[in-house]
């Protein structure tokens, strides 16, 4: 019989979605931020 890889072990490969999960408690709030800016921005040089 074949022996089945396990999948607990690391093989070296970096999930890119796996490697932002720390971050996202700083960038959900500064996308925000920066988001609330331009949307500011935009309706002041709009009016």
């Amino acid at each position: 019989m074949s022996h089945a890889p396990q999948h607990d072990q690391q093989t070296g490969e970096v999930d890119p979605a796996e490697a932002i999960v720390p971050f996202i408690p700083w960038l959900i709030p500064l996308a925000g931020g920066v988001l609330m800016f331009l949307l500011a921005f935009i309706a002041v040089f709009m009016a």
